[in-house]
């Protein structure tokens, strides 16, 4: 298994299938020209197995942590340790990039998740909850 940092449009496109959905051209473009947004894929055999996007975000009084955002591994590549390998890579580029911490959401039922992450060194934070708002519905 190899894991790159993507930065071309073409490289997000060919792995468009490990996606929730398939990638939009202009917020791939927007994605990829911040320099705070990190796409990482891993690749078995040269196929695209998996990724694992995290955004930079930095706060006055917080500095700056990185968020993980989506990880996906492809259905024939689960349970090699690929999630957990991409997690971690994330990680470390976290810290080479200087942020303070890593965080992310799952659902509580997502044993999938909560395994590969606690696998990578992460711990689950107690007393949270997840609030959102869909401008999709409203």
């Amino acid at each position: 298994m190899e894991i790159r940092r993507v930065t071309r449009a073409a490289e997000v496109l060919a792995a468009g299938h490990l996606f929730d959905s398939p990638p939009l051209p202009e917020a791939t473009a927007r994605f990829l020209a911040d320099d705070r947004h990190h796409l990482l894929i891993a690749y078995v055999d040269g196929v695209p197995a998996g990724i694992v996007t995290g955004v930079e975000m930095t706060h006055p009084d917080k500095g700056t942590e990185l968020f993980l955002y989506e990880l996906g591994v492809d259905e024939p590549f689960r349970g090699r340790g690929i999630g957990r390998a991409l997690t971690a890579a994330l990680v470390e580029l976290s810290r080479e990039r200087g942020c303070h911490g890593l965080w992310t959401v799952t659902e509580e039922e997502n044993t999938a998740a909560r395994a590969t992450y606690r696998g990578a060194g992460g711990e689950p934070a107690p007393g949270h909850a997840v609030y959102v708002w869909d401008f999709e519905e409203s």
